[in-house]
């Protein structure tokens, strides 16, 4: 029983260890058991200690290459595509006026609606589209034709 209860905190490779230092702790502090109280709470309260000790002792351990190919893809270069492309775009929206990069920011990250947008800003909607549109059309043109500063 204690084993399996050890398995829930640590891996099995470890339990068996654990197992033998938690009854040694136990044959150790034998005078300390009250009677009064069940036995199984005891040495459960032993067992759950030295499992957390066990486990602060550990190392951090090191991320595989392949736990990393796995979130990437076979050679990663999609991975990197992406954050190349999502690089490029943040610095092109930094490009933007103070006016176009709001309404798309706040379109695109901010999930509002163009409605929304105006009512935020206190524009009519034709002034929100307006600069969504201009902020667009320069976004795509900096990001596409390579006019990045």
């Amino acid at each position: 029983m204690v084993r399996g209860y050890l398995r829930h905190f640590v891996p099995d490779e470890e339990a068996d260890d654990l197992l033998q230092i938690v009854f040694l702790e136990v044959w150790r502090c034998r005078d300390r058991l009250d009677t009064s109280r069940p036995f199984e709470a005891w040495l459960f309260g032993i067992a759950r200690k030295r499992a957390i000790d066990q486990l602060r002792r550990r190392h951090h351990e090191v991320v595989s290459v392949d736990a990393i190919r796995e979130l990437s893809g076979e050679d990663g270069d999609e991975f990197v595509e992406r954050l190349a492309w999502a690089a490029e775009v943040r610095t092109a929206l930094t490009q933007l006026s103070a006016d176009q990069q709001e309404a798309i920011e706040l379109s695109y990250f901010g999930d509002l609606t163009q409605q929304q947008i105006a009512a935020k800003l206190d524009v009519p909607i034709g002034t929100v589209k307006a600069r969504m549109a201009r902020g667009m059309r320069r976004l795509a043109a900096l990001v596409d034709g390579g006019e990045l500063t």
